[in-house]
């Protein structure tokens, strides 16, 4: 196409989004889902606690991290061309709306909403009599004895905060026992209480459904902490720390007890926000800024409690069917009911699972059959997040102990689950299985199992799941995923060589159908589009359409820009993170963003190119990040059968059409919602939940 812009005319910064910034969105969209009428009123409020969590990490590790490079003077420059220091200041500037926006929500929408509804969150200046004696009987009873108030003085130095924990900055007036003036003094809320508490429906004036914070108790209250003085001021704080644990792993002889050694100190790390309750007077705010090397930047004032994403304990408490998203049940797929097992199954044809509306139950049922085949001779399996009372890994646990050469490459390093990683990790050592780490300097993200079985004539035969999410049952009803099943060889080759890869020393691994990462993912991401470029100048059917998590590389953005500017069609559904310009006139007029928030977490990572007519899909643990391509070992693998590529293609069309729970995103990088039709909406979560109870009750 001869209008195409040439290469440094797509280098332009200001046609990159900055990640940080592009990333604060998702929370947007996240918090929009809290607003709306036709969620269920605890499911929003789900929603908005997932929001504040959501924001909590991304200050634990986006802002921890940029803090840390200005600390080290580590130059900060991405293709969009904003340095750290503008970074850090564009994301307090968007943090604090969001985080205005968030206390607006629960304060005048969603509180109310659920009050009418029986759900109430009583604030202590509208207890009754009755429920200010039960109050005050209950921090008498269970929080005065494990509260240990620290004034500030020489002797009593100011105390270690925890990561996000609820604390207390009090000024007492009067002399104390040693007949000195009272100093201020920091309470800290003792981990072992909840945050929020049922009130008893036997107190007069109360629901079945009243629920009270711990900070309005202990602020109502804290006064017993201080007898014989006068409480001036009572306010709550919370201290947000660079959470990212700071192993070098190319140093460590033994990466497990590296992480261990780091664990200890995750929850003192460096401050990067401080959260303080509306009210606190200038000389308390600047007191504690100072005392955490925090400026005003740092600085969030709440209308409310600081943790509101403690909320999150309210959902499970209360029993009200009709507040809450109807249960459901995953389906079976008909090719997997039958009685002689899933390697069997396997080896009629490749099955393609998409989880939650389809059962992650086969992938247990794999593993577990495996363990008890005395036909099968070995098992290898990645593990990123699996859970801590994992029955994938009782499946491996009984294979080891059946004799079964099993090796699990288990990533220590998967963020906020190292703990639990390194318990599997040791529980599958002493079973006798083979454990190993990885690749150092590399996290395994790539969610693979492979199966090795004798069979006819001794000769072996690889049975092989990839999936595009974790080895986690509970996640799987959470997540939207694929998961793959084949006998196909060459797939089995190349995950026995991607194993290989991560077990031991060799050369490069020689794969025929799968794409790694940090080898050639990256490399053959950008062929693929590139491809699609040519087939239109060629004339030819040209059109990418790519679902994924986040797309922020700036060479794969680039490759996009440039196939736009050839002619091809390219969709892309984001849920999170994206930093390309879609609709910008003369670079990509031809691209579209889109992104569905929804019931269930859109996970998988899906492409489908035309290829000039010759429809290819594939499926990928990978994102379109530098991480994925450079620093992770992911896999990438195509679809071969064509009744499954059919079917994904179909899902990627209809999430086209979605206008329930979709975004667009604008050429200025912001996202306006789908506008709801009266009639006829298309909400594709809800049509496969539907088809879902259809084939459940036959019908």
């Amino acid at each position: 196409m001869s209008g195409s812009p040439d290469l440094e005319a797509l280098r332009r910064p200001e046609l990159y989004l900055n990640r940080e910034l592009a990333a604060l969105e998702f929370n947007r969209r996240i918090l929009d889902l809290a607003r709306d009428a036709s969620v269920p009123a605890l499911e929003r409020l789900h929603f908005l606690c997932l929001s504040c969590t959501s924001l909590d990490k991304f200050f634990e590790i986006r802002v921890g991290g940029l803090k840390e490079r200005l600390e080290y003077g580590t130059t900060y420059l991405r293709r969009d061309g904003m340095t750290a220091v503008e970074t850090l200041a564009g994301i307090a500037r968007v943090a604090r709306e969001l985080v205005a926006e968030q206390y607006r929500v629960f304060n005048e929408a969603l509180g109310p909403d659920l009050a009418a509804r029986g759900v109430r969150f009583l604030p202590r200046g509208e207890w009754n009599p009755a429920q200010t004696r039960w109050a005050r009987q209950f921090f008498r009873r269970e929080v005065l004895p494990v509260l240990t108030p620290i004034g500030l003085d020489p002797a009593h130095p100011f105390p270690r905060i925890l990561n996000k924990a609820l604390n207390f900055i009090v000024e007492p007036s009067g002399t104390d026992a040693f007949d000195r003036e009272a100093p201020m003094a920091v309470v800290q809320a003792p981990r072992s209480l909840p945050r929020v508490i049922r009130l008893p429906a036997a107190v007069e004036g109360t629901g079945p459904d009243d629920f009270v914070f711990l900070s309005s108790i202990i602020h109502a209250f804290v006064g017993g902490l201080f007898p014989g003085l006068e409480v001036l001021g009572c306010h709550q704080f919370r201290v947000t720390r660079n959470s990212d644990l700071p192993v070098a792993d190319e140093d460590a002889e033994d990466l497990l007890r590296a992480v261990e050694g780091e664990l200890a100190s995750r929850p003192y790390g460096d401050e990067v926000r401080l959260e303080v309750a509306q009210g606190c007077p200038p000389h308390l705010l600047r007191f504690l800024l100072n005392r955490f090397g925090l400026g005003d930047d740092d600085l969030y004032e709440v209308n409310g409690p600081v943790n509101l994403n403690r909320l999150s304990q309210v959902i499970e408490l209360v029993a009200r069917p009709d507040l809450k998203y109807p249960p459901f049940a995953p389906a079976r797929p008909r090719a997997l009911r039958a009685s002689d097992g899933m390697l069997a199954a396997m080896r009629r044809g490749d099955v393609l699972l998409h989880h939650p509306y389809e059962s992650f139950g086969p992938v247990l049922d794999l593993l577990r059959e495996a363990a008890a085949d005395p036909q099968v001779l070995a098992i290898r399996q990645t593990l990123y997040r699996t859970g801590p009372d994992s029955p994938v890994v009782d499946a491996l646990v009984e294979a080891a102990r059946a004799g079964k050469e099993v090796t699990v490459v288990v990533e220590l390093m998967a963020r906020f689950d190292e703990a639990e990683n390194i318990k599997l990790a040791n529980r599958l050592q002493q079973a006798g299985a083979q454990v190993v780490y990885g690749v150092v300097g590399y996290k395994t993200h790539a969610k693979l199992l492979l199966v090795v079985r004798r069979e006819g004539q001794g000769r072996l035969r690889r049975y092989v799941h990839l999936g595009t999410g974790n080895y986690h049952p509970d996640t799987a009803r959470r997540y939207a995923d694929y998961s793959l099943f084949t006998c196909n060889s060459r797939l089995g080759r190349d995950v026995h060589e991607v194993t290989m890869l991560l077990t031991s020393p060799g050369a490069r691994a020689r794969t025929s159908l799968l794409a790694v990462a940090p080898l050639d993912l990256h490399e053959r991401t950008l062929e693929l589009i590139r491809r699609e470029a040519g087939h239109a100048r060629a004339g030819r059917a040209a059109r990418i359409v790519a679902k994924l998590n986040a797309l922020v590389e700036p060479e794969v953005i680039e490759a996009l820009y440039a196939a736009s500017g050839a002619g091809v069609r390219i969709e892309l559904i984001v849920r999170g993170t994206c930093c390309l310009r879609p609709g910008v006139p003369g670079i990509s007029d031809n691209i579209r963003v889109r992104s569905i928030v929804g019931r269930f977490l859109e996970h998988a990572r899906a492409f489908w190119f035309a290829n000039g007519g010759r429809d290819e899909v594939y499926l990928s643990s990978a994102d379109w990040m530098e991480r994925n391509f450079f620093t992770r070992v992911e896999v990438h693998y195509p679809i071969t059968r064509v009744a499954l590529r059919r079917r994904i293609i179909a899902d990627l069309e209809r999430e086209l059409e979605e206008n329930c729970f979709a975004w667009e995103m604008a050429p200025d990088g912001s996202w306006q919602r789908v506008a709801r039709p009266a009639a006829d909406g298309v909400s594709v979560q809800d049509e496969r939940l539907d088809r879902l109870a259809q084939r459940l009750s036959g019908s």
